[in-house]
């Protein structure tokens, strides 16, 4: 007999934009490439659903903590058009939530080192391990990629299932917060930081410690390269955040210097200026753009590049940004892309680093609601008010 759930639900109209030409297999599976050239009218809504079975190889978890995540909440939010702002990989209807903790309820057959019980966390990228992408260790490049929370169903509800191969113990975080609820807080943390070591130090791959970086943008991403920098010896952290709560909040968590370009462009002061002043005109040898924003940001980074400088991109936008090669050229610079954490035991070693007091992610947690009320959630983050905002049962 089916059982029914609470989840939040995102749904959408399908309404390609007569610009976006849909592929042969978009069209027959809604599995969009560009979700912001195709969904229309996006809206959370809390519905009553079935609640999922397990299979072979899989995992049946219960809801401990989702992060709201800033790509959860573009695929809510809408342009002048109504379309969504969310660019990637996506199919609705869709459960959201990909930065996911639970406690283990049940296993199915087949599956080792794990059992009911145990705090979890999930990776979002669910990787084929077939393609000649995952052949070639690309995982987050896979061409059968599915993502949780944006094409099969994610944590925002009270049971769901993953295949055990995706799925990550935390029980050590039980020494180290005390509670389980405190624990199950720090591991909806996990994923977030994950996507961060995979731009630093899987992508980008060259950085040293004594390195000087810029983290645009102190949101939860930003937060969470600020934090890895710091714990992997960053000299100086630049940070440029217009929020003030955000400002505070990387000062806490070890930024060197803060600025508000909203104040600095006020006073006819570009950010790569004060780069360049604050690294006595050598400029950074990292720059980790973790705010969205390509079209404003890269015209400063271009000329605060320190030789054999390196840009990360990690922030999603729906929007073309001109590059001048001849900065990259003469500095012998690179832009690398990042996406995901999948793979180069990226999980593993984010949960060692909180484990062993490295990290502590806790702090980003600024608002908490019950799933229930979802909405209020979205709406609350939707204000630029808090800085990370959680979903627990």
């Amino acid at each position: 007999m089916m059982t029914r759930q609470l989840a939040a639900v995102l749904e959408a109209d399908f309404n390609p934009r007569p610009s976006y030409v849909l592929s042969r297999r978009e069209a027959e599976t809604r599995r969009i490439v560009n979700g912001s050239r195709v969904w229309r009218t996006p809206e959370i809504k809390l519905k009553e659903i079935e609640t999922p079975r397990i299979g072979r190889g899989q995992v049946l978890v219960r809801l401990g903590a989702v992060g709201i995540c800033g790509s959860d909440l573009h695929m809510v939010e809408r342009d002048t058009e109504g379309y969504m702002l969310y660019p990637g990989l996506t199919r609705l209807p869709v459960v959201p939530g990909h930065e996911f903790s639970g406690v283990v309820d049940s296993v199915g057959q087949g599956v080792e080192g794990l059992r009911p019980g145990d705090l979890v966390v999930v990776e979002e990228m669910w990787y084929c391990g077939r393609c000649d992408a995952c052949r070639t260790s690309y995982f987050n490049q896979c061409y059968n990629l599915e993502e949780m929370g944006f094409t099969v169903n994610g944590g925002m509800e009270e049971y769901m299932v993953a295949d055990a191969r995706f799925v990550w113990k935390i029980n050590g975080f039980l020494d180290v917060y005390g509670t389980e609820e405190k624990a199950l807080e720090a591991g909806s943390l996990v994923e977030p930081l994950c996507v961060n070591y995979n731009a630093i130090f899987v992508r980008v791959g060259n950085y040293r410690p004594g390195c000087n970086a810029v983290v645009w943008g102190a949101g939860p991403i930003g937060l969470g390269a600020i934090a890895l920098l710091k714990a992997a010896g960053a000299a100086k952290i630049i940070v440029f955040e217009p929020v003030e709560d955000r400002r505070a909040a990387a000062k806490r968590i070890g930024a060197t210097h803060i600025f508000d370009p909203v104040e600095l462009g006020s006073k006819g002061v570009r950010p790569y200026e004060k780069i360049l002043e604050v690294t006595d005109g050598a400029g950074v040898d990292l720059h980790v753009e973790a705010a969205g924003k390509p079209s404003r940001i890269l015209p400063e980074v271009e000329q605060s590049l320190a030789v054999g400088g390196s840009v990360v991109w990690i922030g999603r936008a729906d929007e073309e940004a001109a590059v001048w090669l001849e900065y990259f050229q003469t500095r012998a610079s690179q832009i690398y892309g990042s996406q995901g954490h999948a793979g180069n035991a990226v999980f593993p070693r984010v949960i060692r680093m909180i484990e062993n007091g490295r990290l502590d992610p806790t702090p980003m947690i600024t608002a908490r609601f019950r799933l229930e009320e979802a909405i209020k959630a979205f709406q609350a983050l939707k204000e630029r008010v808090h800085i990370k905002v959680t979903i627990k049962p």
